[in-house]
């Protein structure tokens, strides 16, 4: 039985469907497994933060603000350095 021209491109373009719905599953698992380990990141940080969980949500909104977080060190005021001439 021969096949039609049109139906052999119909039967090519359901191919390359198929294949980006698969590309498109594999996009969403990579982007849940890239979350996954920026969050994973995020954890290992703020494990190493020594702050509590009652106190990270006011330094995120800190950090988010722009404060800074820490001491603020000014430089000492000693006497400068003169080139030798």
């Amino acid at each position: 039985m021969a096949i039609s021209k049109s139906a052999k491109i119909m039967a090519e373009m359901e191919k390359v469907k198929a294949k980006i719905s698969d590309q498109q599953a594999r996009l969403k698992e990579l982007e849940q497994k890239h979350k996954e380990a920026e969050n994973e990141e995020i954890v290992d940080i703020v494990r190493g933060m020594s702050i509590s969980l009652e106190e990270l949500p006011l330094v995120l909104q800190r950090i988010k603000a722009g404060d800074t977080l820490g001491q603020n060190v000014p430089k000492s005021a000693g006497p400068e350095k003169e080139d030798a001439e």
